[in-house]
């Protein structure tokens, strides 16, 4: 189908609101401290709204949905639940040490305090690592929008990669986190709107409010069972275990919410925000999902069921709104992601490259040509997707697996329970989950749980086991963890 003039305008009048926050952020960047963590006074109520709105992408539209469309509640059950529980429970831990670090250490980027942690090989480990995958998983996330919009809207995939990334990499380009934190604000309020839409409509079309609960008497009884195979118990409790490292800081971007807070009050209120949201609002959003089966039986793909659901649902005029709200969707993750690794690749890797990056006069002139460059990697992986082996498959699946092992060292290093673990074991957890993935992932393991989360436990027991062989800890790990404790 095609858009028609109202739809073209509301997704317009979205970009053009992007550009102009990015233009007019630009000002409020007076350095690199500014451009990277909002120089330390990001309020709490931004930060909660940007970590929820940065911790999911339009996969959630695609991904999610064919397994929403399939396995029915399941779907909230080992994604957004866990994600709660997670953010929740440890909103007095970690976002509290984060914005410790930023207060004893100055640090800008999450990884900073790798070399004092452990040491300097360690970090550099890390952070080319996690650079390197995050080109292709960001990448991988333009691309799926691309292939979302084209169902929906008619939208080629060059076309939609292309102007969701290069309004991204203005507004990110400019506005530095201010232009990330306000934009993403926009796109919270476009997603909230959309969504609500959507769930009126599906609402109505399936017969009132009685279909909000009875819709599950409409569907295989499987769909209403909180564990459907093969998204068991087991795999829920490795999803939360995956989350506690990603959620609290293993994906980089959400950590800088946290180190760019005021105090250590404000970085808890946003944790627990976050938090809030990730328990209420996709009951919401996933509802049209659940209720797919009914409306649309018998698709043979279920990836494309949001799609085909939108444009048996929504009247002219209205699906320019959601297309925005799925742009807004992706655009918040990717968008925070490529301002977090900007600030990994300027802080943590061209000072060991370069001599000159150590005490750069232009630091915030290096951090928008890191942007700059970053973001138009990603862009140029997501336009030639296919010449990668499938983005959509192979590499997110590598970063999914690989993202524990990568996060082990850096999460697990804030804890004092695992100060004697130490470079030995932080590096030797890294490979080992590497060489598990490499191993297992052409092999038909016995469940999914262990299928996606091997990686990950084989890293933990590694860090922690040398961890508990070794024992000695340095005077300067030791000296980290007190200040971390320090209120």
């Amino acid at each position: 189908m095609t858009l028609n003039t109202l739809d073209i305008v509301v997704i317009i009048l979205f970009f053009l609101s992007m550009v102009v926050i990015g233009i007019l952020s630009y000002f409020k960047s007076k350095n690199a401290e500014d451009y990277f963590v909002a120089g330390g006074k990001l309020p709490w109520w931004l930060a909660g709204i940007s970590h929820h709105v940065s911790g999911h992408s339009g996969a959630v539209f695609v991904a999610y949905a064919a397994v929403a469309y399939t396995h029915g509640f399941t779907m909230y059950m080992w994604w957004a639940f866990p994600v709660a529980v997670v953010i929740t429970g440890t909103s007095n831990i970690f976002p509290v040490y984060w914005f410790r670090l930023r207060r004893e250490l100055g640090i800008q980027s999450p990884l900073e305090y790798l070399k004092i942690r452990y040491n300097l090989l360690t970090q550099q480990i890390v952070a080319w690592s996690g650079v390197l995958l995050k080109v292709f998983d960001v990448g991988a996330k333009w691309a799926a929008i691309g292939i979302l919009l084209h169902v929906v809207a008619g939208i080629s995939m060059t076309t939609g990669i292309i102007i969701s990334g290069v309004v991204t990499l203005i507004y990110v380009t400019f506005g530095g986190l201010w232009g990330v934190i306000v934009t993403d604000f926009i796109q919270f309020l476009v997603q909230i709107i959309g969504g609500i839409v959507m769930f009126v409509l599906v609402v109505n079309r399936l017969g009132g409010v009685s279909a909000v609960t009875g819709l599950w008497d409409r569907l295989p009884p499987a769909h209403s069972q909180l564990f459907n195979a093969p998204y068991t118990t087991g795999f829920v409790g490795v999803m939360f275990f995956i989350y506690f490292l990603s959620y609290n800081g293993g994906i980089w971007s959400l950590a800088t919410r946290y180190i760019s807070s005021p105090n250590e009050k404000e970085a808890s209120k946003a944790a627990r925000l976050s938090g809030i949201l990730y328990f209420v609002w996709p009951l919401i959003l996933f509802f049209p999902m659940w209720a797919a089966p009914v409306i649309l039986p018998g698709l043979k793909t279920p990836n494309e069921s949001y799609g085909w659901l939108m444009l048996e649902i929504l009247p002219q005029g209205i699906i320019g709104l959601v297309v925005a709200s799925l742009f807004a969707a992706t655009m918040g993750m990717t968008s925070s992601d490529v301002n977090t690794i900007a600030a990994v690749i300027t802080r943590d890797i061209l000072p060991v490259v370069s001599n000159k990056f150590r005490k750069d006069n232009h630091s915030l002139r290096t951090a928008r040509i890191t942007t700059f460059i970053f973001t138009l990697a990603t862009i140029a992986i997501a336009l030639n997707y296919e010449r990668f082996g499938g983005v959509l498959g192979l590499i997110v699946n590598w970063f999914a697996a690989l993202l524990g092992p990568t996060a082990m060292p850096l999460i697990f290093g804030l804890l004092p329970l695992f100060k004697s673990c130490g470079p030995m074991a932080a590096i030797a957890s890294i490979i080992a989950g590497l060489i598990t993935f490499i191993i297992t992932k052409d092999m038909r393991l016995s469940s999914l749980a262990l299928e996606v989360g091997l990686p990950t436990i084989v890293s933990a027991i590694v860090f922690i086991g040398i961890g508990l062989i070794t024992k000695r800890v340095p005077p300067s790990v030791n000296n980290l963890i007190a200040a971390l404790k320090r209120p």
